[in-house]
């Protein structure tokens, strides 16, 4: 396991502290909790159950019927 020193101020060390005894969980599981949220490359779960959610959601077709057409590039 890796080790990382971190350099916070007061009010950012106060505020970790807090949101980590909040999460009933140690400072460090929190850093690496929100590090491994910041930098997951999927869709968290719960993102991916709203797929669907809404019946009456129009559909990308629908939306884009009421744009009209594009114009044509002017040339450079």
């Amino acid at each position: 396991m890796s080790q990382l020193t971190l350099y916070l101020d007061a009010d950012t060390a106060a505020r970790l502290k807090d949101a980590a005894a909040s999460a009933g969980i140690s400072q460090s599981q929190w850093v690496a909790r929100l590090i491994r949220e910041r930098t997951d490359q999927e869709w968290p779960e719960a993102v991916k159950a709203l797929a669907g959610a809404w019946p009456d959601m129009p559909t990308a077709r629908e939306i884009r019927a009421a744009c009209g057409e594009d114009e044509e590039r002017e040339a450079l």
